[in-house]
């Protein structure tokens, strides 16, 4: 068909003919079964889908759906006035807090994270997501009856291992800094050796350090989190080392862990479970079935909360609903959140050592009495407090040393080490 031909069918026939074309070729191009093509993985054409689109034209580029508003979360934005500037009243906000009690995601948003408000025709909420990182989402869905359901979308993601070098000049925070870590992994270092080295006291200059630590990437690029594979510091004639195994805890090379082993309970008496971990709970307040991502005992208020590892507390807050509560960052896997306290005893950014009182549980928050709601998380993710498995020794066996001693030998080896 000539191409003055092709220039006057109407519109809706030549989207027709391009598709057909694009199935034509396609069929030229498919691979037969004599050919070995090993890297090309064949994928099925949605034809009708394909046909559809074409026929709508710019008509199906409307039909993404566009937030109503968008804000990427600058230092002074309060929670409050973020609705205030979406149109968005407040009791639809206490709504939207009461969804995030299983998460307690709107807590955490930093300057740099994106919020976005989608609203209906008549200007109610209809559906709010953060947007911490191209790995992590929190999506807020109203229901037809009112309230709001809560989804949390994580990425795994590609993650790339790199070895970063260097030597002591001046502090070890601008050392670190020069090699290209930042302020939360060199404070995860300091951290995971206080036990092992005073970095103000004991390195001299000269002295050389090893990291090697995992970068995610998504869609090519990089998300900001990140962790720490293994440490290695040359003082003089002797060396620190440190690496972390497949249970997420940190040993030297000879086996011996360098935090002290978490304990199961983070009180220092037993107390009646109230209420244990379940992921399918039908709430006694709202009523609803909603997964209670963590144990509850039965303790007087004032009752003395420990830690139950050595970590450092990343969140001291206050909430509607969670009441007052703190979370405790226990190195690169495990994290703790203790809801519904009286008092809190440490601040933000505090290390905390197992055992160390860190708050007085209370009866804050929407709860029917008073009780210490505790949350153990791995990798991100509430588990059950009383059966996961947690490290709960100091050194590995010798079964566990085995495939230890090989992961070692790869890391030093990835590290530019003998």
């Amino acid at each position: 068909m000539s191409q003055s031909r092709i220039m006057a069918l109407p519109s809706p026939h030549k989207k027709i003919l391009l598709a057909a074309g694009l199935v034509v070729g396609a069929a030229l191009l498919w691979p037969s079964q004599k050919q070995a093509l090993p890297q090309r993985i064949p994928v099925a054409l949605d034809i009708e889908s394909l046909v559809t689109n074409l026929h709508l034209g710019d008509e199906a580029v409307e039909t993404v759906s566009h937030a109503d508003f968008v804000k990427t979360i600058v230092s002074g934005d309060t929670l409050s006035g973020l609705f205030v500037e979406a149109n968005v009243d407040q009791q639809t906000m206490y709504k939207v807090l009461e969804a995030d009690l299983n998460i307690l995601a709107l807590d955490t948003l930093k300057p740099g994270n994106i919020i976005r408000f989608w609203l209906d025709d008549s200007g109610q909420l209809e559906k709010l997501e953060l947007y911490f990182n191209a790995a992590r989402q929190v999506v807020f869905s109203r229901y037809e009856e009112g309230g709001f359901s809560v989804d949390e979308i994580n990425i795994e993601g590609i993650w790339q291992d790199r070895a970063l070098s260097g030597e002591i000049q001046g502090s070890f925070y601008l050392s670190a800094q020069r090699i290209g870590l930042n302020a939360g992994e060199i404070q995860r270092i300091e951290t995971l050796l206080k036990e092992k080295l005073n970095f103000a006291r004991d390195l001299r200059a000269g002295d050389r350090f090893s990291v090697l630590k995992s970068d995610q990437y998504i869609d090519g690029e990089v998300t900001g989190n990140s962790d720490i594979l293994a440490i290695t510091i040359e003082r003089g004639r002797s060396t620190i080392n440190a690496y972390q195994n497949s249970d997420g805890n940190f040993y030297d090379d000879q086996g011996r862990s360098l935090a002290r082993a978490f304990q199961r309970v983070p009180l220092q008496k037993n107390y009646r479970v109230s209420s244990r971990f379940n992921r399918h709970r039908h709430h006694p307040v709202t009523g609803r079935t909603a997964p209670h991502n963590g144990t509850d005992f039965a303790t007087p208020i004032g009752t003395k909360v420990i830690a139950p590892g050595d970590g450092i507390v990343s969140l001291v807050t206050d909430h509607r609903y969670a009441g007052k509560y703190v979370v405790i960052d226990h190195g690169n896997k495990y994290r703790t959140r203790y809801l519904h306290l009286s008092k809190a005893l440490v601040h933000k950014g505090q290390r905390v050592s197992r055992g160390q009182v860190i708050a007085l549980s209370g009866k804050t928050g929407r709860i029917t009495g008073p009780h210490l709601h505790y949350e153990f998380h791995i990798n991100g993710r509430p588990v059950d407090p009383m059966k996961a498995d947690i490290p709960m020794a100091s050194k590995l066996s010798k079964k566990q040393m085995g495939e230890f001693a090989q992961l070692v030998k790869v890391r030093q080896m990835m590290m530019g080490q003998s």
